[in-house]
């Protein structure tokens, strides 16, 4: 089995106990962007797993985008980041 070279950590484990891996990561090439995947990439940069600067450029974000999506979840939860929902956690 070969493991390809990654900077930084290939697990970490998470305050509930569970193991957040880095193939729990949407892949590279995801275009369709749902809740859940906004959540693991976020997940993955406030935990240490995956590097800011590595995930905007691994998912093409802008930087604004990933801290919209961060901000949505700490003031809303993940509920906030879903597209339907986004009206009702806006500020006014």
């Amino acid at each position: 089995m070969y493991l390809r070279k990654v900077d930084g950590p290939r697990s970490v484990t998470l305050p509930d106990g569970s193991v957040m891996t880095r193939a729990d990561l949407p892949p590279a090439a995801t275009l369709r962007w749902v809740a859940s995947r906004k959540a693991a990439v976020v997940k993955a940069v406030a935990i240490g797993l995956l590097g800011r600067a590595e995930a905007l450029k691994t998912y093409a974000l802008s930087d604004e985008e990933l801290t919209a999506w961060e901000e949505a979840v700490r003031s809303h939860g993940e509920a906030a980041l879903r597209t339907t929902a986004l009206q009702k956690y806006r500020q006014p």
